[in-house]
């Protein structure tokens, strides 16, 4: 009797066991194969660069049956000017965002976490109403101020607003971090004789490292891959950036250079695969933590 209990709670269990394995195979199944539907456009993008014009479409497979590097030597001075100076462009504009909202952002976020001034509640009721607020509303106050400061055509209008916090998410984002730091710091900090400045950038600014990445990381991808705010204001061939020199591939009759233009565009992605890869850890820490815990 003993014995038949024994048998059939080991039965029973390598049947759970069975079981347990045969559904998460599933589930890795199912996510090998939602990826794969998901990066198959990514990859078809960079095995069509590698093709001939004639075949891009007539043979979409992933494999090419004919394989040119000319797509890339010849994208890459097809327009008036080499790609370099639209890749420079485009390193400007996001390099001036990124330390524009860092500093910008967490200044504004460090007063609304450790400051208290009058309205306060008002004012952060005030901020948080900015994440509703469409940015293409925006475009034609902002379009007639620029324009009368004369910076049309530069890229003044694309850098100038990160250095005032104008983006609200990033403010949120470092108020719950800094919200976290211990407050145990800044008595501390008083009584060594620090000012308001002195510990935000001595101890706020090292604590939030993280949240400065992840700042930095969104910063510098949404920049990068902004293609209707660039086309606005940059009206000069010699300082487009990387997505308005791409849509000038396509003429007014729609015909493309579509080896030419899915090779600049592999390119173009290069930059934002190496900065997610470079500070991945730090933005993957920074989305999951709110700061230290006290």
């Amino acid at each position: 009797m003993i014995t038949s209990l024994s048998r059939t709670g080991k039965a029973r269990t390598n049947t759970r066991w069975f079981a347990k394995k045969f559904t998460r195979f599933l589930l890795y199944v199912l996510v090998l194969g939602g990826a794969l539907v998901m990066i198959y456009p990514l990859l078809w993008l960079f095995s069509s660069s590698f093709k001939p014009e004639d075949l891009i479409f007539s043979s979409p497979g992933l494999v090419p049956t004919q394989w040119t590097l000319g797509n890339y030597a010849e994208g890459w001075n097809a327009l008036d000017y080499p790609f370099t100076r639209f890749f420079l462009s485009s390193l400007t504009v996001c390099l001036g965002a990124v330390v524009g909202n860092i500093f910008s952002c967490s200044l504004a976020a460090y007063a609304f976490a450790r400051l208290r001034f009058k309205y306060k509640p008002f004012w952060f009721v005030l901020m948080l109403g900015g994440i509703l607020l469409p940015a293409h509303v925006l475009i034609v106050p902002q379009y007639i101020l620029f324009k009368e400061l004369g910076w049309i055509g530069t890229f003044l209008p694309l850098i100038a607003p990160k250095l005032f916090a104008t983006d609200t998410f990033f403010i949120f984002l470092m108020i719950q971090f800094i919200r976290g730091i211990p407050t145990e710091l800044d008595d501390a900090a008083r009584i060594d004789g620090c000012s308001h400045f002195s510990f935000y950038w001595r101890i706020i600014l090292p604590l939030a490292l993280p949240a400065l990445v992840t700042t930095a990381i969104f910063t510098f991808i949404w920049t990068w891959n902004d293609f209707f705010s660039q086309l606005i204001y940059l009206s000069d061939e010699a300082t487009f950036t990387i997505p308005v020199a791409l849509s000038q591939f396509v003429d007014s009759t729609g015909n493309s250079a579509y080896g030419q233009l899915f090779a600049m565009s592999v390119l173009s992605l290069l930059p934002i695969f190496g900065f997610f890869l470079i500070f991945q850890r730090l933005l993957i820490q920074g989305v999951n933590t709110t700061g230290l815990k006290g």
